[in-house]
């Protein structure tokens, strides 16, 4: 176990430690005995295929042997590239009671908090702004702290609900301080606090009224008149012109906190700054990383802190020291010069015993960053992640070149909030045509980068490249928490989503495979590989679930014989051991066997439902040049009898959009079918030896169990039942692809 501390001089305490995963070190063993057995089934495949082709080939086996090896060619791709999360993996431990040895509070850095919301419908405007709550309750200088909520919907519902959230800060702050609340998000607080006493109820009944007000303008869809007391809201809701709307207003600027304010106990409250973009028709707005672009600029000519904080509308804060846990790399000389972003996991409040839709993503949220941080840092995951402003700005060596000084991050304000630059520079920076006429090339060289629906992974992989470093964070207690999808469609279409973010950096010109390599090298390069990689997924998994069940249907064998060919053995053990490590380390990073199970299980359904589509919408855009979807905001709403049935561990498949659990309906049906056809017919009836077509019989059994839930779903009567027209269209497609098939087999 390799244990560094991190301490510029002997005098001066450390801040945080790091030590090497002990499995990194199985994982140098097994890798290289698991690559021998795929080049083994490699040279297997090849000499399979030269051997029907000397023979007077055949699409019957010529054709099954090429789609095998492109399974296993993408499938071997993406564990080579994983390999690279597996070989360094750390766990970090930082020193929070040092902070304040290296640096007196006083001299703390400022920061920003940037949270985005787009839609007062889809994120109710009240859990948004119980978001910033939980950040402006930070324990940090107030006077250093700012938050600003970027409302891309330009809504007035959204604007009222933090016009109520500050007036309920200026007594939730001083609350928190006083009895040490650790859960400093209302909602939460009050959800499990059973407190009597008359400060707790009192501050309880302020809450509510917050809530109902804020939940009761989105109900009826505007702001009543009665609701409008102040001058300052007046004043505020004026900036409306009759004509705007969601996708065309001017740039709104609204502060409505500021440290010049005092809470009821005296003391300076933080700032709290509503912006809405201006968006225009016909006028492109590069979605999310457009407006966190907005963001750093308005943000720079009103308070340009050295840090800023990236957080979803549903994300809350649950660790009120978090600002002085990231300041123990931050403030570490060791670190802080090349250090871009210090990232936290995801993760999710609301999950049920089991983890029903494998929601916490331990391979990717979890493995895949302690991995990513042994080598040069993790990947940006969008959320809870602390950002250098200067990071946006060029490389640690050089800064790009800025048409507007006042956005130079090293900048320092030092004035009041209401002594900044006038509206018209803000109006300038904040305007949806400021990007085209400046010379800075923001989202392709400073900012965050453009060309992709993920946009954190995509500037992420282009700091790394301009020499940045990144931390990966993950304390015992929590810094974050977020709110998770509880239907499957809701997921599916979040994955759909993410898929395709991946796939456009996987075809553009800084494809990782190529670009990441060549200036990362192949370790870093191929973990931002395998994250590109992750929606190619679909190929491999779709071939086996259906080539090998086809085959069964027509009595074809595509494997070799379980007992009479030696290279059966590499199928149990390549299957065995890819799947009993991914277990094992799922067990290490604290999860259990079933979590482990229905993980697996939702990423089959992903790779052939999510990631399939999102292939099809891809090619749809890049070939005809049309698009089947915007950027396809997950809804935070969710419906009480979905949680119910999520909190029972039932898989809910009623949707208005049923399309998307056609192909993994259709692999039930299909490996149903094969499996009793198999078993029955052609053991039982033609008398076949089940060593032939034993490895097809036990895919379609693996099928068969993975697809449970959707058999169940055929034949419930409830709500919960698989809507049927998906069952009609899914055993249509399984009659049209045998059909289909048929001349293959048989030829």
């Amino acid at each position: 176990m390799a244990i560094n501390n991190v301490a510029s001089a002997a005098a001066v305490p450390p801040l945080n430690t790091y030590r090497v995963v002990r499995r990194a070190y199985f994982n140098r063993l097994f890798a290289p005995i698991y690559f021998s057995a795929v080049a083994a089934l490699f040279y297997h495949h090849i000499h399979t295929l030269l051997r029907h082709l000397s023979s007077g080939p055949s699409a019957a086996a010529v054709v099954p042997t090429l789609l095998l090896i492109l399974a296993d060619f993408i499938f071997a791709l993406i564990w080579l590239t994983n390999q690279s999360f597996r070989y360094r993996p750390l766990i970090r431990r930082e020193f929070v009671e040092n902070v304040e040895k290296v640096s007196p509070p006083a001299d703390f850095p400022a920061m920003d908090v940037f949270i985005c919301t787009a839609d007062p419908f889809k994120e109710p405007p009240i859990a948004t702004a119980n978001a910033a709550l939980s950040v402006l309750a930070y324990d940090y200088p107030p006077e250093k702290l700012s938050v600003y909520v970027s409302d891309d919907g330009g809504s007035q519902l959204t604007i009222f609900a933090f016009m109520e959230a500050a007036k309920f800060a200026a007594h939730w702050l001083p609350f928190c301080r006083r009895n040490g609340v650790l859960d400093r998000h209302p909602e939460m607080f009050f959800g499990s606090c059973r407190a009597d006493d008359p400060e707790t109820q009192k501050i309880k009944a302020m809450y509510e009224s917050m809530k109902t007000r804020a939940e009761r303008v989105v109900e009826i869809g505007k702001v009543p008149q009665e609701y409008i007391t102040e001058e300052f809201q007046r004043e505020a809701f004026s900036k409306w012109t009759p004509d705007s709307t969601k996708h065309d207003h001017p740039t709104i600027l609204q502060v409505l906190m500021q440290n010049n304010d005092k809470d009821t106990s005296g003391a300076p409250l933080p700032n709290l700054i509503y912006l809405a973009r201006e968006k225009k028709k016909g006028v492109p707005h590069q979605f999310k990383a457009g407006a966190q672009n907005a963001l750093l600029r308005v943000s720079a000519m009103i308070t340009n802190s050295p840090l800023i904080l990236m957080m979803d509308s549903d994300y809350i804060s649950t660790d009120p020291i978090t600002v002085r846990r990231i300041l123990c790399y931050f403030l570490d000389p060791a670190i802080r010069p090349t250090l871009a972003y210090v990232q936290f996991p995801q993760i999710y409040m609301g999950l049920n015993k089991q983890d029903l839709y494998g929601n916490e993503c331990k391979k990717w949220m979890h493995a895949g960053p302690h991995g990513g941080d042994g080598l040069d840092g993790p990947s940006c995951v969008g959320t809870g992640v602390f950002f250098a402003r200067r990071c946006f700005y060029g490389s640690p060596r050089e800064l790009s070149p800025i048409d507007v000084p006042e956005m130079n991050p090293d900048r320092v304000i030092e004035k009041p909030l209401t002594s900044q630059p006038p509206m018209d520079l803000i109006n300038k920076v904040g305007g949806c045509h400021f990007e085209a006429q400046s010379k800075c090339q923001w989202g392709q060289k400073i900012g965050f980068r453009y060309g992709s629906l993920i946009e954190d992974y995509l500037t992420s992989f282009q700091m790394h490249m301009d020499g940045w470093k990144t931390v990966w964070c993950n304390p015992e207690r929590p810094a974050f928490k977020g709110e998770t999808p509880c239907t499957l469609v809701s997921l599916l279409v979040q994955i759909k989503r993410w898929g395709l973010g991946f796939l456009e950096v996987l075809y553009s010109k800084y494809c990782p495979l190529f670009v990441g390599i060549k200036n990362l090298g192949f370790l870093m390069g191929g973990a931002y590989s395998n994250w590109a990689l992750w929606p190619l997924s679909s190929v491999p998994f779709t071939i086996y679930a259906f080539l090998p069940a086809l085959a069964l249907l027509h009595g074809v064998s595509i494997f070799p014989k379980v007992s009479a060919d030696p290279w059966f053995l590499l199928y149990p053990f390549l299957f065995l051991a890819a799947y009993g490590y991914e277990m094992f380390e799922f067990c290490c990073l604290g999860s259990n066997p079933i979590k482990w199970w229905n993980a697996q299980r939702m990423f089959m359904i992903w790779c052939t439902s999510s990631f399939n589509f999102a292939h099809f919408e891809f090619w749809l855009k890049t070939i005809l040049g049309r698009t089947t979807t915007s950027f396809g905001l997950t809804s935070k709403v969710n419906d009480a009898e979905h949680v119910r049935c999520y909190e029972r561990g039932e898989f809910e498949f009623g949707a208005a959009n049923p399309t998307i659990l056609v192909p993994p309906t259709m692999a039930a049906v299909v490996s149903l079918v094969a499996l009793v056809q198999g078993a029955a017919v052609e053991v039982g009836v033609k008398g076949r030896a089940w060593e032939e077509i034993g490895v097809q019989l036990f895919l379609c059994a693996f099928g068969v169990v993975n697809s449970f839930p959707f058999y169940k779903g055929m034949v419930r009567g409830d709500s919960l039942r698989l809507p049927t027209s998906t069952t009609v269209m899914a055993s249509l497609f399984v009659v049209v692809l045998y059909a289909a098939t048929y001349f293959v087999f048989k030829s």
